[in-house]
């Protein structure tokens, strides 16, 4: 077909799902993410499939369960077998525009050993058109650079509170200004690549790294929020307290440390004071605002040159932020506060019209992305994928059949930069937990610890493990029970809608 639409994806990271003013957080001040809510659908129960980013941003883009597409933690190749939802907009006739990055290694069997994207975290997933890369974030410094700011000896130490050192929870402002910042700098990549397009329908991945640490945002975002006005840790009494309930919960509760906020190497969330929490998490809003004001940009010159009523607009995340809850920071571990992620879906066409403003209670999940954008523009659906439309949704016709919970997966096998697998002593390739989790209950399956298991209303926060309770044994075999159905019913299964006959091949998947 040819292409006759635009699809503006905007992809942020480390954003938690509940952190939308739609969804009842009226401390934040987003008022353009507001207005996508107002003329869109808002996903109240969306939930990544893993993390960190290079795992989620595989299952966003792939439409794979992480038991499918195998990219289990940052660095890990994923299998260049799979196709992508940048290859499927090719076979439309798009040319799929990425600005931020995707966190991806490339199969080392079809890559050569020495390739510089063995050297990194991650680099851009095949198929994408890269307009504003910034995996090893050169164009980004070298952009700063040419605009007069001098960059310190150490890059990324712009991203340091003015004034140099200090570390840890603050109000100070970042030493780069707002104008510098790299989320205006996604946003100009962004734009120079909307401006460049003539009138030609398109599709633009706009990335941005915020509001991933470090916490620390620029004049005047770094005052923005008051820390008295954030909402108070989900947290046990003390880290010792928290760590009693699982021996992976024990390491990170004691190792979880973010060098790339705290630099004075101390960083244990599990140390932070009440306040200290709720600085962070003022400066954490801040960096949301700055996002905002950003996107509004982008919004009106969508409107300003007609393009408004023929772009399909999703707002996502990777992964989401502990924040201090469970004495933990990052992305880690089986809490929800990893998991649940915003999704905000404005479908233009009129179909839409009804559901406008409306919000979606029932589990969605990131692999539904790419089936949703892959449909709005009729394009097919491949057999890969394990998610679906989310256009019904806005048609106000839910599926009858829809899932009635979610599941999410979770890899701590030891990384170069945190070694949980080696502490627990545990073999790499039983360094896994699967969860399964609806509106009553939550079940966390590990391959070689002990399960876990949470009455959801009873204990929202997930401090009691009912796992060894025998007043719950027969609820917690049903649980395991979905687990195993899930896996099976969601192997991988790109060939298995094939098979041969005695009149010769024969298609039998949709």
């Amino acid at each position: 077909m040819s292409p006759s639409k635009n699809v503006l994806l905007i992809v942020v990271d480390q954003w938690r799902g509940e952190m939308l003013p739609k969804l009842g957080a009226s401390y934040l001040k987003l008022p353009n993410i507001d207005r996508l809510s107002a003329e869109g659908v808002t996903f109240a129960n969306h939930f990544t499939q893993c993390v960190p980013c290079g795992p989620a941003r595989a299952s966003l883009l792939t439409s794979q369960y992480m038991m499918n597409h195998r990219a289990v933690q940052n660095t890990i190749p994923l299998d260049g077998r799979f196709t992508n939802l940048a290859h499927e907009l090719r076979r439309g006739g798009y040319d799929p525009a990425l600005v931020g990055y995707t966190t991806t290694t490339p199969d080392p069997r079809t890559t050569a050993p020495n390739d510089p994207r063995f050297f990194v975290l991650g680099d851009i997933m095949e198929g994408f058109h890269s307009v504003g890369a910034f995996e090893n974030r050169d164009a980004y410094f070298g952009w700063v650079e040419s605009q007069g700011f001098k960059l310190p000896p150490v890059r990324e130490d712009l991203w340091l509170p003015q004034g140099g050192a200090g570390a840890g929870a603050t109000a100070r402002a970042s030493a780069i200004p707002k104008e510098l910042s790299d989320t205006a700098w996604f946003t100009e990549r962004g734009m120079s690549y909307l401006q460049g397009r003539g009138g030609k329908p398109w599709f633009l991945h706009l990335g941005y790294y915020r509001p991933h640490p470090p916490f620390i945002a620029p004049a005047p975002y770094n005052t923005m929020y008051r820390p008295e006005d954030m909402p108070k840790p989900v947290r046990a009494s003390s880290a010792a307290e928290e760590g009693k309930q699982n021996g992976l919960l024990d390491y990170y509760v004691n190792n979880n440390k973010q060098a790339s906020f705290f630099q004075d190497g101390k960083g244990l969330a599990s140390a932070m004071s009440d306040a200290e929490v709720a600085q962070m998490r003022a400066s954490y809003c801040g960096l949301m605002s700055e996002i905002d004001d950003q996107l509004g940009r982008v919004f009106d010159y969508l409107k300003r040159t007609g393009q408004w009523d023929d772009t399909l607009i999703i707002f996502t995340c990777d992964h989401g932020e502990q924040a201090g809850d469970h004495h933990l920071l990052g992305k880690i571990g089986y809490f929800d506060e990893s998991y649940r992620i915003p999704m905000i879906v404005r479908d233009p066409r009129a179909a839409a019209n009804a559901t406008r403003g409306t919000i979606v209670e029932r589990f969605t999940e990131t692999i539904d992305t790419m089936p949703t954008i892959l449909e709005w523009l009729g394009l097919d659906i491949p057999r890969q994928c394990d998610g679906r439309s989310l256009l019904p949704f806005c048609e106000d016709s839910p599926p009858a059949d829809w899932r009635t919970e979610v599941h999410y997966e979770f890899d701590f096998r030891d990384l170069y930069y945190s070694q949980p697998e080696s502490s627990l002593g545990v073999p790499m390739d039983k360094c896994s937990l699967a969860v399964v989790q609806d509106e009553h209950f939550k079940y966390v399956h590990f391959a070689a610890l002990p399960p876990l298991f949470f009455d959801l209303k009873k204990d929202p926060g997930q401090f009691v493990n009912r796992a060894g309770d025998p007043a719950y044994a027969a609820r917690m075999g049903e649980y395991a029970a979905k687990m195993l159905t899930w896996r099976l019913g969601f192997a991988e299964r790109t060939l298995t809608g094939y098979r041969a006959t005695p009149k010769g091949l024969e298609v039998r998947a949709a």
